[in-house]
């Protein structure tokens, strides 16, 4: 039975506040926007028709207190909350504690997200239905002897795996016996510190493969569909930084082949709403299962751009108990996308945070562009979050006019202040394996490392040249912006409230 939702409260901040906000906004759904103190003057807050502060800057005071997120549902009388990604999106005893409280989840059932919120409960799952597999274990290791039987079976390089791990963290790569010991001892430390959890796994390593994920919806009804697949492989840190949709190495069988194994995935688990499974793919294009995550992905506007669909409209309309509102054969790929994820690092100085100020903002326009950003002229870059300013996006007839229009866009884009990864962005762009489809996982340490330092910062120095000259036009705009800011957070149409 479906049920109209209301009022959404968006437990998040940044760019995909903003993109919550926008959708509900058409569907004619009212929003609630949640801050700390940090984020008091972020767009977002001024954007949604209620903004309400729910504590300091740190996320677990703020972003991650559950109690304080179910309050302000009460209070504001919101009848659903979605939770975006990252911070509470894959958090189970959020999504149990909504449905105690009468709240609607966007997305997954408690279950759904436990099960998947496991590797070792994941593969375990997933292992019941035909999706291939990394040869190695679906349990828990914590003897060293084991791990060596199991290692001299499937044989090196084998990978030390964090079962509640993500991001890299508590993750070791072995090549021979004699590391095996110390390194098991340091994923096992790791994984304790980061995720409360100790247990790790061992499978094969598979070297230099691709990153290849499928994104899926399914509806409470039983019904899911894969909406084609995205090549995530450029990463630092094992966190994406560069996807595109779809791949350009997969033919129609191969993405039917790995679609349908998603599906499988999904359905593993009795999976509904927005959902996407990630797998590694070899030099022969084989794929494995790797993980599913049970949430929106940072990198959906690709797969919007080439299927036509708001995805999160469609978490929505999944929310609130109605059917999906297409079959898999109503489904197309219609040209080629391609999304940066613009940070503030330091490219060359192994991408560490750059946090300071946006002297100069200036975004770029034209066809076939899209920016998702949660930032404007004069604001500061928080240290307390993840550090990334917007999403470039960008989309073309062909992956060639795709690639054509984002290295335009780059060079539009002005930002100055902070240092960001929109240079090593034209510089993959520009690469030989990137525009042959070639590139793995392993670009940065193969390619970017070793490349000349003045090949990649003529850019940052041409950009700067002519961001200095037009910041000496505008003095005294950042000021000016911040009135402006104070301005539009009183609005006579917004309601505001500090609880």
């Amino acid at each position: 039975m479906s049920k109209k939702i209301q009022k959404i409260l968006i437990a998040n901040r940044g760019e995909i506040a903003m993109r919550v906000i926008r959708s509900a906004r058409e569907l004619g759904i009212s929003t609630v926007a949640v801050y700390s103190e940090a984020d008091k003057l972020s767009p977002h807050v001024r954007a949604a028709d209620e903004a309400v502060c729910i504590g300091p800057p740190p996320s677990d005071q703020s972003y991650l207190d559950i109690d304080k997120i179910i309050d302000v549902c009460q209070r504001t009388e919101a009848d659903a909350v979605h939770p975006g990604y990252g911070f509470l999106s894959e958090n189970a005893l959020f999504a149990e504690k909504c449905k105690e409280a009468g709240i609607t989840f966007i997305g997954p059932d408690a279950k759904a997200i436990s099960i998947m919120g496991d590797k070792l409960a994941a593969k375990s799952t997933v292992s019941q239905y035909d999706v291939p597999m990394v040869p190695g274990v679906d349990h828990a290791v914590s003897d060293v002897g084991e791990a060596k039987k199991i290692a001299d079976k499937i044989g090196y390089p084998v990978l030390i795996k964090a079962s509640a791990g993500g991001g890299g963290k508590g993750m070791r790569v072995v090549e021979q016996g004699d590391d095996l010991a110390s390194q098991m001892e340091r994923a096992m430390s790791e994984a304790q510190s980061s995720f409360g959890n100790p247990a790790v796994f061992v499978e094969k390593y598979v070297s230099s493969p691709k990153h290849i994920e499928v994104q899926i919806m399914g509806d409470q009804h039983g019904n899911i569909v894969y909406l084609f697949e995205r090549d995530c492989s450029i990463q630092r840190r094992h966190q994406k930084v560069i996807e595109e949709a779809p791949s350009a190495i997969l033919t129609e069988a191969q993405r039917k082949q790995i679609g349908e194994a998603a599906v499988n995935v999904a359905k593993s688990c009795s999976y509904f709403g927005a959902g996407t499974v990630e797998f590694i793919v070899d030099q022969d294009l084989n794929f494995y299962f790797l993980e599913m995550n049970t949430r929106l992905q940072v990198e959906h506007p690709v797969t919007e751009e080439i299927t036509g669909l708001d995805l999160v409209k469609e978490q929505i309309n999944i929310a609130e108990g109605n059917p999906l509102s297409f079959k898999q054969e109503d489904l197309k790929i219609n040209g080629h996308s391609i999304e940066v994820r613009v940070y503030a690092e330091d490219p060359q100085n192994n991408f560490l945070p750059d946090i300071g100020k946006l002297q100069t903002y200036k975004a770029p326009l034209g066809p076939g562009v899209r920016l998702d950003d949660g930032f404007e002229q004069g604001m500061d870059i928080p240290i307390y979050y993840d550090p990334m300013i917007a999403k470039l996006i960008t989309h073309g007839a062909t992956r060639a006019e795709a690639i054509a229009r984002m290295q335009r866009a780059i060079d539009e884009y002005q930002i100055t202040g902070v240092k960001t990864t929109l240079p090593f962005c034209q510089y993959v762009f520009d690469h030989e394996v990137f525009l042959d489809g070639s590139y793995t996982t392993k670009f940065v340490e193969e390619h970017f490392s070793k490349a000349p330092t003045q090949e990649i910062s003529s850019d940052i120095e041409q950009v700067a040249a002519l961001s200095a000259f037009a910041l000496s036009e505008r003095v005294g705009n950042v000021a000016s912006a911040n009135t402006v800011t104070n301005q539009a957070v009183k609005s006579n149409w917004k309601k505001r409230a500090k609880y």
